[in-house]
């Protein structure tokens, strides 16, 4: 099922829900208009791909669990009104959850309680990644402790990490792949080279 592509068309977040949940695409949800998200690039493939196994492996035993690109996250204003077109409903490249998960309702698709957020940067979508979803991110998902942004066309991860007082800061960025990325709420350490293993960057494959 597709979504009528009217200019001016703006949706409610349980009509949005309603459409996407018959969708055999994917699409982002941002204050009333619906946006679909596009294919990955191999070099998006091969770095999510590696984020899941090294992040996995290590939360295994653990009360945190990662779920991908499939999960919904709503970031907006509560309480919940079905007939409101003020939110975002994202869906991140990897989600971690720790205890009980919480979802919107009864479908179970729409997680509330993220622990850790991981983005693969694509050229099409980085700025709002950085920006504007981020702040989102923060002001309406009070369970977020970790938000990573990972570069799929050069070697940066950015880790970013809310503080015991609720204000967010910079813990790591890194460049080098021997480099490490050690994100403290989960115990789980990411590797650069592992995360980057076979991901060839365009101007290396031209």
């Amino acid at each position: 099922m597709s979504f009528p592509q009217t200019a001016l068309a703006r949706y409610t977040e349980d009509e949005y829900l309603a459409i996407e949940r018959e969708s055999e695409e994917r699409h982002r949800y941002l204050d009333g208009e619906i946006l679909l998200m596009a294919g990955e690039s191999p070099q998006h493939a091969d770095a999510s791909t590696n984020l899941t196994a090294e992040i996995r492996n290590q939360l295994k035993g653990t009360p945190c669990r990662l779920w991908t690109k499939d999960t919904k996250v709503r970031s907006g204003p509560l309480p919940k009104k079905g007939h409101s077109t003020k939110g975002l409903y994202s869906y991140p490249d990897g989600v971690i959850v720790c205890g009980e998960p919480q979802f919107l309702d009864e479908h179970q698709d729409v997680v509330i309680n993220p622990k850790v957020i991981i983005e693969v940067l694509s050229p099409s979508t980085e700025a709002f990644d950085c920006n504007e979803k981020f702040r989102r991110y923060r002001m309406f998902n009070p369970s977020l402790t970790d938000y990573l942004l990972v570069a799929q066309d050069k070697f940066v991860i950015q880790h970013f990490a809310k503080r015991d007082d609720g204000q967010w800061l910079i813990a790591a960025s890194v460049t080098d792949l021997s480099d490490s990325v050690h994100i403290a709420s989960i115990n789980c350490t990411l590797q650069l080279a592992e995360v980057y293993d076979r991901v060839s960057f365009p101007e290396e494959e031209a």
